[in-house]
C-alpha cells in the first residue's frame, strides 16, 4: 500500500482468486475478527508505551 498507493481493498483484489484458497483465508479472519483484534492490540501497545514514559 506504501509502495502503490493502492486501497488495501484493491490489493487484497489483486491477490486473491474468487472462491480461491488465499481469499477463504481472508474471509476466515474477517469472520473471527482479525481487524478488530489488530487495531485493539496496537491501542494496547500504545497506551502501555505512554503509561511507560
Amino acid at each position: 500500500m506504501l509502495e502503490t498507493g493502492r486501497h488495501p481493498g484493491a490489493l487484497k483484489d489483486a491477490v486473491c482468486s474468487p472462491g480461491g484458497a488465499t481469499i477463504q483465508g481472508v474471509r476466515a479472519l474477517e469472520a473471527g475478527g482479525f481487524r478488530s483484534a489488530v487495531m485493539e492490540a496496537v491501542i494496547a501497545a500504545y497506551e502501555k508505551s505512554a503509561e511507560m514514559k
